[in-house]
Order: C-alpha cells, then structure tokens, then sequence
C-alpha cells in the first residue's frame, strides 16, 4: 500500500527556513506516511531549489502567486491526502500521529499556530489566530491545510490569486475544517520586521477588506507597500 500523504510548500527564495521545515518532516517519511514532497517553486534567486533537490523533493515551477503555486503543487500530487505549508512552518515533534489519526475523518484540518519568538506580541498575536480559527473557520496558511485530494476538488482547490488563497478555500470547506491538537510553530522574522501590533492589525484589516469585497489584486498591492 501506497503512503497516502502529498506535502505542498510554495517557496520564494525561501532558504532561510525550508531546511528545518523539511527536517521536521522526516518523522512522516519513517511512519510510512509520506508519498512525497512537492515544492513549487516562483522564481527562487538563492539555494532554495538546492534545499529542495538534496531533500529528495519534487520541484514544479511558474511564476510567483501563492495561490498559483498551490494549485500547481496540488496538480503535480499523486497522494490521496494533501498537506499544504508554508516553507517557514516547522511541525511539532509527534504531528505524523495528529495527522494520521484526522485522516480517518471526513474534515480537512489545521494545526495550532505559535510564533517561534517569546514575548507579548507573539502569544497575542497567535492566541488571535488560534481564536479566529476557531471561532470563524478561517485559518491561514501559516496553519497548514490538511485535505484530502477529493474534497480539494470538490470546492475547486485553492483559487489562482496573489493573496487571500487560504481564507477563499477555508470559506469553501466552512463547516468541513476542524482544527488539529498539534503546533505549527512559525517564524516570527514578518512581525518583528514590521511590528508584532502594527502588522497583526494589517492583517486584520486586509482580511476585513477582503471579506467586504475587495479584489486580491488590491489587497496585494496595498500589503506590498
């Protein structure tokens, strides 16, 4: 029997943090659950096709778009189950048995999101996330996404956009997302940069915005600015 399990991570120059993510992934590969890693690269300038190549990963190309990306990752899959990261998402020790165990149900699923910073701001804006995700059915990517290849067709897979692919798909399974007890703990490196309060409540509003009616073109020129 075939492992069951695709794992997609869209990368962009990504080096800095996609040794760890794959590392963190081994523990799937010796459960026998791993079918193979994709990563769907846009255009990466540093070593991350290297990382990628030395891992044993398959690598699938196109332009940059998270939404894109995805989506080609998930078309490249020949796996059953399709576990989405991001390429600065290390998984908890122990997540191969979370997600072993939640593939026996129906519902795609998320982990638990944590920043790998200590710290007001972390726990804050985390513990948010967490709430959100909960309480809205809107986790992001950051979170992971774990769905089986026949519920992604079902609700069309994640949309070819440049922003807000995570919360259009999470909308599309409302009702069928149910959340994980295992951490996804990411980097903080975004926040810091910006501001743990300054770029959480960016966020929000991008999502407010978004829900309101804006296009993704337009939320992802103003999030580049």
């Amino acid at each position: 029997m075939r492992a069951p399990l695709t794992i997609v991570i869209p990368t962009l120059n990504a080096e800095a943090g996609l040794a760890a993510t794959l590392e963190a992934l081994m523990e799937g590969l010796s459960a026998g659950l791993i079918r193979e890693v994709i990563v769907s690269d846009a255009g990466s300038q540093d070593r991350t096709a290297d990382i990628a190549d030395e891992a044993g990963c398959d690598l699938v190309t196109g332009p940059p778009s998270r939404g894109g990306q995805l989506r080609r990752g998930a078309a490249a899959a020949k796996g059953d189950w399709l576990l989405f990261l991001h390429a600065d998402t290390v998984l908890e020790a122990g997540w191969s048995d979370h997600v072993a165990a939640h593939m026996k149900s129906e519902n795609a699923g998320y982990f638990r999101l944590r920043f790998n910073a200590r710290g007001v701001g972390p726990k804050w804006v985390a513990a948010w996330a967490n709430l959100r995700s909960v309480l809205f059915g809107l986790p992001y990517g950051d979170q992971g996404l774990l769905i089986s290849r026949v519920a992604y067709l079902e609700v069309g897979g994640y949309p070819e956009i440049p922003l807000m692919e995570d919360v259009a798909i999470a909308r599309a399974l409302r009702g069928k997302l149910t959340p994980m007890s295992c951490v996804a703990l990411t980097s903080w490196e975004r926040y810091e940069r910006a501001g743990w309060l300054k770029r959480g409540s960016r966020n929000l509003v991008t999502l407010l915005r978004y829900l309101l009616g804006a296009s993704p073109e337009q939320l992802a020129e103003s999030y580049r600015k």
